[in-house]
């Protein structure tokens, strides 16, 4: 039965009221299963008597249902083939005739749409587009360049390929000659409605999306229909990078007009041309150039030109790093007026900065922030004489360093000229850009960054009496150059920098904490920490304690998350004091449970919930070296409510810890908690959230060692296994199928997993036939192994063989012969090596069916074995490489995927840490079992190459 429209649109009008909204997004949840869901949501879409909300609430759920019910991970139709064909006929004209903001949506639809479809399975699209345009019907061809630009954005970060380069020319063949016509018509309108303010207006926004669109359809390549016009095309984006019409300027300071919008639009353009096609283009580029330094030269210092002036000075950035073009700079008076008349004013802090400092104070952090994503004048202005340092760095340091000692000498009765003069210093003194996980590694030689601090800029650090913006500006300083001081010099630095989280000011103790984060952070090129446990011990508990009453003296969760890097810095501390923590966890714990409780009703920054279970992580890592049944006993309440409450955005960090707290101790009975846990794990409902799925496959494989008694009992290895094999089915989840199965294999009984085990290889054979992966015939030949070593437990490579031989008979030769061998040459961890030299030496000692049937294989078995010990592998500490590093904790990404803890990070499992050296026991091993087996194991020889059998004297000689 299709789903009723009056009920999805009360549901869709229920889920904006934060009362309902759960039941509603529940209800809809069970509307989506019933058919033509997708349909009634576009009707909806359409209703113009509807209310504005409902219709941009089921726009919305229509994205998020095409988001995750359109296609399957194998791009195969989730919805019937009718339904898909009557949303591609329906969704382009809908979207033209909706307002604005139901249109973002539905691009953004259209644009999911075209990630599995276009343009094989859409190959129709371009073609309606270009008859639905319009010589002067703005909205009609609004709409067309909104749904063009959703599906040709793609294409922008995307590396070259040949399908590419077939998708793109599949549009430009039909879609460009058009465009190019839309570009004149719509020139041709805006001169027409000079006079008409709304007119203007409309034409102008039909303007703003063709320059984006172009930009997309040049991203890659310069379409050759662009190529042939350029010297028109040239001209008309001249003609509008330096249009003036008083009819479009707007009275609010901070709104930018259309104008300012096409003119930005404009120069990424310029920016895209100049950097990859200045060999066509650069004939045209003086006049852009004189225009936008007049434009700089004349533009005001409101905050509605700041998109432009940042666009602008990006494009004249591309200039400068242009060999054809930056020739010209290369003059001192020129470069004098380049920072008197370009870099200065944009760098200089207005009044519109304070108010931001004052007013807004993490939305200034967060724009003034070196590796912000943020465009800002400052940073632009920056970029562009440091370019230009880069081409000419004698004299820019020469001509910069006469205006920073001006502005210093004025700064001592101005602080403001003085924040300038710091400000042309970091641009100057840092090389090449500045990372987010160092600051500047490199410094331009002809300037001491040490010297300059100490001169000018440390006693700001100890002042209590500078403004606070030039307190900001010294520990910016140590921020930015950190990498450049001595470990001597830090230890004289770190203590006024603490004391500065004291401040009362918002920025200050922000920007001090974001300092010493990074400052622990820091390691050498040997990655040892240039600033330590020992460093940071005497500090520690007191500045953790005032970072979490900083955090806490916001009661609401909005406001106690605003700020991640608070709890970055919290997180960092604990890291860097690893056990350190014990005297203090249970203060530490204190706090992160009571915040866990106040931001779990509303979670709104997924950087700081991140970095607070990162904190959690650590202490659940690091503070538990009396045992985990504390923590445990102290977590359970607050992570129990997550679960039951569906907080959806912290389930896969509760999972991860709770799986964390169980392999810490991975024997003994599991506690009553976990046991709780199980059956809701076996429930479909959890599973289907695909960001959950890491988390709960790693804990239900914590589990299952400690309650595989009570899951054969029970009956729930079953649905174990079906848990496997959904996930074996999906390509992205194939390896935490392989996780479950491995702990499936060690911790069942033979005779409970037996009756099961022809069916887990029937459906791992029928994946390996089906072309797999790399990393699949990886994963696969190490489950291979796991099974062959584990011969005490009743399992062997004859018990694998039979069961194969229930499969297909004859199959295990394949198998072995095309995959298992060959695949072991490659393991690259010592761990897998490891266990694949115990599964061979076990196979050449105590299996009767090499023994006897395979005696071919014999030999290849202990020819691979004999390669592999060539370079023994070595695990260290019973456990595997570690080669991520920790920077992984910040180099992350959020949405709808899945985050994993770094503090919580599984350690690898040593499947035989009893065995310390592989030669001796690979001996020991074979000499046992030829004893046990009358001397057979060297009658096996005369099977080996006589290299091979001279290998083998060092282990049975």
């Amino acid at each position: 039965m299709a789903s009723d429209l009056s009920l999805i649109a009360q549901l869709l009008d229920a889920t904006l009221d934060p009362v309902k909204h759960k039941k509603a997004e529940a209800a809809l949840k069970l509307e989506e299963q019933k058919p033509e869901f997708s349909l009634q949501l576009l009707k909806i879409v359409a209703t113009e008597n509807l209310e504005p909300k409902t219709r941009l609430a089921g726009a919305l759920c229509f994205k998020n249902f095409i988001r995750h019910g359109y296609v399957d991970e194998n791009g195969s139709y989730k919805i019937p083939e009718a339904e898909v064909n009557t949303i591609k006929q329906e969704l382009i004209g809908l979207m033209i005739a909706c307002p604005p903001t139901i249109q973002s949506q539905l691009g953004d639809a259209i644009s999911i749409i075209a990630d599995s479809d276009f343009w094989t399975r859409w190959d129709t699209l371009v073609a309606d587009l270009v008859s639905r345009l319009s010589p002067d019907n703005y909205k009609v061809n609004n709409g067309v360049l909104e749904v063009a630009h959703s599906i040709f954005i793609r294409w922008r970060p995307l590396f070259p390929s040949d399908g590419l380069y077939t998708e793109i020319n599949h549009v430009l063949n039909t879609f460009a000659v058009p465009f190019l016509n839309l570009l004149s018509a719509t020139d041709q309108q805006i001169e027409a409605h000079a006079n008409d303010k709304e007119g203007l207006q409309n034409y102008f926004n039909t303007m703003s999306l063709a320059i984006k669109v172009f930009y997309d359809l040049s991203c890659q390549d310069m379409p050759p229909q662009f190529e042939s016009n350029l010297e028109h095309l040239s001209t008309l984006l001249h003609k509008y990078l330096t249009y003036e019409n008083p009819l479009l300027a707007t009275d609010d300071d901070s709104e930018a007009s259309i104008l300012e919008t096409v003119k930005a639009d404009i120069c990424e353009v310029l920016q895209l041309y100049v950097t990859k096609f200045d060999d066509d283009f650069g004939k045209y580029t003086q006049v852009f150039i004189n225009s936008a330094w007049n434009l700089l030269s004349t533009v005001g210092l409101e905050t509605k030109y700041d998109n432009l002036v940042s666009k602008a000075l990006q494009f004249l950035t591309a200039i400068a790093g242009s060999t054809a073009h930056s020739a010209a700079f290369n003059d001192e008076n020129v470069l004098s007026q380049v920072v008197e008349k370009v870099v200065l004013p944009n760098v200089a802090l207005r009044e519109s900065d304070i108010e931001l400092f004052e007013d807004e104070p993490i939305e200034y952090i967060r724009r003034d922030l070196e590796g912000s994503d943020t465009d800002s004048r400052r940073r632009a202005a920056t970029d562009f004489l440091r370019q230009l340092q880069g081409k000419f760095e004698q004299l820019v340091t020469s001509v910069t360093g006469r205006y920073i000692n001006h502005y210093l000498e004025q700064g001592k009765s101005n602080w403001k000229d003085k924040d300038t003069a710091i400000s042309l210093f970091l641009s100057v003194a840092a090389k090449g850009s500045v990372t987010a996980a160092y600051g500047v590694k490199t410094v331009n030689s002809l300037v001491n960054v040490v010297d300059f601090f100490l001169q000018h800029v440390f006693n700001d650090l100890l002042s209590g009496s500078v403004e606070p913006i030039s307190k900001v500006d010294a520990i910016k300083y140590l921020y930015t150059f950190r990498s450049q001081l001595s470990k001597a010099q830090w230890q004289d630095a770190f203590k006024p920098l603490v004391q500065n989280m004291g401040s009362s000011n918002y920025v200050v103790y922000t920007y001090a904490a974001i300092c010493v984060e990074r400052l622990l952070f820091l390691a050498d090129d040997s990655g040892n920490r240039i600033f330590g446990r020992v460093d940071i011990e005497p500090y520690a508990k007191d500045l953790l304690q005032h970072l979490f009453k900083l955090i806490e003296k916001e009661n609401s969760p909005a406001k106690m998350q605003e700020n991640e890097f608070l709890m970055r810095c919290i997180m960092r501390v604990l890291v860097v004091m690893n056990v350190g923590i014990d005297s203090f966890v249970d203060m530490v714990l204190d706090h992160l449970v009571a915040i866990t409780d106040n931001i779990k009703t509303n979670p709104s920054n997924p950087r700081f919930y991140y970095y607070h279970f990162e904190a959690i992580g650590a202490v659940v890592s690091y503070g538990s070296s009396g045992g985990t049944s504390k923590l445990e006993n102290r977590l359970w309440e607050p992570f129990s409510k997550v679960i039951m409450e569906d907080v959806n955005e912290f389930i896969p960090y509760v999972l991860q810890i709770f799986a964390k707290l169980l392999e810490l101790n991975p024997s003994g009975a599991l506690p009553n908690h976990y046991q709780a846990l199980v059956p809701p794990l076996m429930m479909p409902t959890l599973w289907e959230t695909r960001g959950n799925v890491p988390a709960l496959t790693r804990l239900l494989a914590a589990i299952i060692p400690r309650a595989s008694s009570t899951i054969v009992a029970e009956n729930q290895l079953q649905p174990v296994l079906g848990i496997f094999q959904n996930l074996l089915r999906v390509k992205k989840t194939e390896q935490n199928a392989f996780d479950l199965l491995e702990s499936i294999a060690v911790s069942i009984d033979k005779r409970a997993l037996e009756p099961y085990f022809k069916d887990i290889l029937s459906l791992l054979f029928t994946k390996l036939q089906a072309n797999p992966s790399e990393s699949f015939k990886l994963r696969f030949v190490r489950f291979y192994h796991l099974v062959s070593a584990k011969v005490e437990a009743g399992l062997g490579a004859d018990f694998f063989v039979s069961q194969t031989d229930l499969v297909q008979d004859k199959l295990f030769v394949q198998i072995y012969l095309k995959i298992v061998l060959p695949t072991s040459e490659l393991f690259a961890r010592p761990i897998d090596r490891k266990l694949a030299v115990v599964s061979f030496a076990k196979t050449m000692g105590d299996s009767a069916a090499f023994a006897q049937r395979y005696l071919k294989g014999w030999a290849f078995t202990c020819e691979a074995m004999l390669k592999m010990l060539v370079n023994a592998p070595k695990v260290t500490s019973g456990v595997g490489d570690d080669l991520i590093n920790e920077a992984d904790v910040d180099d992350i990404g959020f949405g709808v995927g899945f985050t994993a803890l770094h503090t919580c990070k599984k350690s690898t499992q040593d499947d035989f840490p009893e065995i310390q050296d592989i030669n001796v026991w690979v001996r020991q091993y074979l000499l046992d079992a030829n004893s046990r087996h009358n001397n057979a194991i060297a009658s096996y020889m005369d099977r080996l190459t006589d290299e091979a059998r001279s290998a083998m004297m060092a282990y049975l000689g």
